[in-house]
């Protein structure tokens, strides 16, 4: 294990949580199913989602014990993650907001091209303030634990280096959300709708010519073997970013008595959000390992070729903006918002 590695895993409680007790585990009052989309393996399992679930068990004196099931294990695509916490198919998921298009319309506004922070600790703060804001309504039919985004999107090709606007068209690339879907098609990019799973085959037959995605996913997702090129914007603004929801059965949660609640809630909400963000961006130093011992090259976007693809990419920010103020928000305030909250922890 390199000593970068070692610093991360020491970054964070996520990767520090005590083991409870077998026994009382096994007197466990109230037995919880965590499901989400990817495998055993990932950073997030391992350094986020276990440890969380061994640290409710730790303080509920073993009265909670929270099963995860990685990689889809209780059924389902990673599209119906939402919908089974919502109705009871799992007490607990993670999930992406964009694998719903047009559910979740006012969080969307992190998605949008360079709104978001460099680091996800940074956006993460902010988009859970906007939540408590503007979305509760849009997320009521659940217990909401964490609202939180990863950080700076890059773009991985194969064979094809990304510098201008240009070179994007005709590029089969892999998209996680509907913002980032249309600011590359907007470019001329032909862009598919993979969930993360269904990335390393794509890559592997040709499905996609390349993926939008965080250096934290490199090594999960096989991106430093399956690519070969790199492309990462300069500045403290990211082209994409992914709002990542965290939440619970409502009539699970009703159920437990107030001083089980009081353990839920005390391992949520901002500070959770807060720490997981920034668990994004230490995992993001293990991505960049991988890509430098695979010897990518990685090509930074800067100058007068970053300022070009912030203008091409303003008429979907706009085109956001008048959706919202036709539906009856006021999207020119929402987005002014986001933007505040987000220069609030970036400046």
């Amino acid at each position: 294990m390199s000593a970068t590695r070692r610093n991360v895993l020491h970054l964070s409680w996520m990767a520090l949580a005590v083991l409870a007790p077998a026994e009382a585990s096994a007197q466990a009052a109230v037995n919880l199913r965590l499901h989400h989309f990817l495998s055993a393996q990932s950073n997030a399992h391992k350094f986020w989602l276990a440890p969380w679930a061994e640290k409710i068990g730790k303080d509920s004196g073993g009265r909670i014990k929270v099963d995860v099931f990685p990689s889809m294990q209780l059924g389902g695509r990673p599209q119906q993650l939402f919908d089974q916490s919502k109705d009871g198919v799992a007490d607990i998921v993670w999930t992406l907001a964009g694998n719903t298009p047009g559910r979740f319309p006012r969080l969307e506004v992190f998605e949008l091209p360079f709104i978001g922070a460099g680091f996800g600790e940074q956006t993460s703060q902010a988009a859970w303030d906007y939540y408590e804001k503007y979305s509760k309504d849009e997320l009521k039919d659940v217990k909401v634990l964490a609202v939180f985004a990863h950080g700076k999107g890059n773009i991985y090709t194969k064979d094809r280096v990304i510098n201008s606007v240009a070179d994007m068209k005709g590029l089969k690339i892999r998209v996680p959300s509907r913002p980032i879907n249309d600011t590359l098609q907007l470019m001329g990019a032909s862009p598919q709708a993979i969930p993360a799973p269904g990335v390393p085959e794509a890559l592997a037959k040709g499905v996609v010519d390349g993926v939008v995605m965080p250096y934290e996913i490199v090594p999960a997702l096989k991106l430093d073997e399956l690519t070969n090129r790199v492309s990462v914007f300069d500045g403290n603004r990211s082209l994409y970013t992914i709002v990542f929801l965290f939440t619970m059965n409502k009539a699970k949660y009703d159920a437990l008595p107030a001083d089980l609640k009081k353990v839920i809630d005390d391992n949520s909400g901002a500070a959770l959000s807060r720490e997981i963000g920034k668990g994004f961006d230490d995992w993001d130093k293990i991505g960049r390992e991988a890509v430098e011992k695979a010897k990518l090259p990685v090509n930074v976007i800067k100058g007068a070729d970053l300022d070009a693809w912030k203008k091409a990419t303003e008429p979907v920010v706009e085109a956001w903006a008048a959706a919202r103020s036709k539906a009856g928000d006021k999207g020119a305030d929402l987005l002014g918002d986001a933007r505040a909250l987000v220069a609030k922890y970036a400046p």
